[in-house]
């Protein structure tokens, strides 16, 4: 609505709003003009079937005859008896008959919903659980990219021969211009894609050898949109943790920076319901709900996609001392353009293009990367 106001668009909303209204109107009283007129037609289909057999019926009895327009009718004369069993069958199953045709009227709406939704629920995943499925290493002592490509659609490529190994308990931070494939790079680690060419593997096993559920249980992931149900706080932080105690998700939350905020900002604390996506959050205390989740499933790598680029100075500070001690003894790769994110790099790796453009310390960087020495002037610029 603010938008709108600001773009002085208000007369072309309601416009647009009173043309989908109108078409909307014109379809449901077509829908409703067909009902109206298929109830009276089939009362009058079936009141005439039944006036038919009654004269049909009587033509028989009164002319003891067994032949209507040369069609045999009957073996033997009708009786008047009989006639009358026969009205009275027909009109006991007529009302049954239309409720029938109510039930095929519904069966008709159910099949056209079905054409589109079967589609949908016969698409085979294109991620799957490996057939011979390896045991992931525990803990892995690298993670390697090896020559990965990967692309949406051939003619656009998105990653271009990424060959980078990355340390158990080694700290990458990636940066680089909006669309060089920085996400989609991450994204490669749970699998959520698996590369064109090349392999991701931990140690010497291939990602796409190892079962889903063990590798997504080794990656835990925040990212920048985030996601939480319309559930209780605790809940939230409890998911994908199954058998965890109240006690071990609030020193989760401890850790995070969250539980202050639960205790003292929501009126039911943890029982506190945060509504659909979390929308009676501030954006920072998702974020920390959402690492207070990642920390209770103590991943070995820890992706995080601008985690911190959404929320206030406050949130992000204490977000960033959380990291400080949870980075420890894990793997954590850290898409980010913030300065304060890039201090608790080990390494930092610039991207363009779906390329590498360079990796190295910060002070490395400066010296010799001009993309890196650009990105960071335009950083320190915004900060300022």
């Amino acid at each position: 609505m603010q938008t709108v106001k600001a773009f002085t668009m208000e007369q072309y909303e309601r416009g647009r709003f009173r043309r989908v209204s109108r078409e909307c109107l014109r379809k449901a009283m077509r829908i409703v003009l067909y009902n109206s007129l298929s109830k009276p037609a089939i009362e009058i289909l079936g009141m005439g079937m039944i006036f038919v057999a009654l004269t049909s019926g009587a033509y028989l009895v009164l002319n003891r005859e067994l032949y209507i327009l040369g069609i045999k009718m009957c073996d033997r004369p009708l009786s008047i008896e009989a006639l009358f069993c026969f009205y009275g069958m027909l009109v006991g199953a007529s009302d049954p008959a239309r409720r029938l045709s109510n039930v095929l009227n519904g069966i008709q709406g159910g099949i056209a919903a079905a054409d589109r939704i079967f589609p949908l629920l016969d698409r085979k995943p294109k991620i799957t659980n490996p057939a011979n499925p390896r045991p992931a290493p525990r803990p892995h002592r690298q993670l390697v990219f090896d020559h990965v490509s990967f692309h949406y659609t051939p003619d656009q490529p998105v990653l271009r021969d990424i060959d980078l190994t990355v340390d158990f308990g080694e700290t990458l931070c990636i940066v680089g211009p909006n669309g060089c494939g920085k996400t989609t790079l991450a994204n490669l680690l749970p699998r959520f894609h698996d590369p064109v060419e090349g392999s991701v593997r931990l140690d010497d096993v291939d990602l796409r050898e190892v079962r889903l559920r063990e590798l997504r249980r080794l990656v835990g992931v925040v990212t920048q949109q985030t996601l939480l149900f319309d559930d209780t706080a605790l809940n939230n932080i409890r998911y994908g943790s199954t058998g965890v105690s109240r006690e071990e998700a609030i020193a989760a939350a401890k850790k995070a920076h969250a539980h202050r905020f639960i205790e003292e900002k929501l009126e039911d604390g943890y029982e506190t319901i945060v509504g659909p996506g979390g929308n009676r959050l501030s954006g920072g205390q998702r974020q920390r709900i959402a690492l207070a989740r990642v920390i209770l499933r103590d991943p070995e790598i820890l992706v995080l996609d601008e985690a911190t680029s959404q929320i206030d100075i406050e949130s992000e500070q204490l977000i960033h001392r959380a990291l400080e001690n949870f980075v420890c003894d894990r793997t954590a790769i850290v898409i980010t353009h913030r300065l304060s994110t890039l201090k608790l790099a080990d390494r930092i790796l610039v991207m363009e293009a779906g390329r590498i453009v360079d990796v190295g310390t910060h002070d490395e960087l400066t010296q010799r990367c001009n993309l890196y020495r650009r990105l960071h002037e335009i950083q320190f610029r915004q900060s300022a």
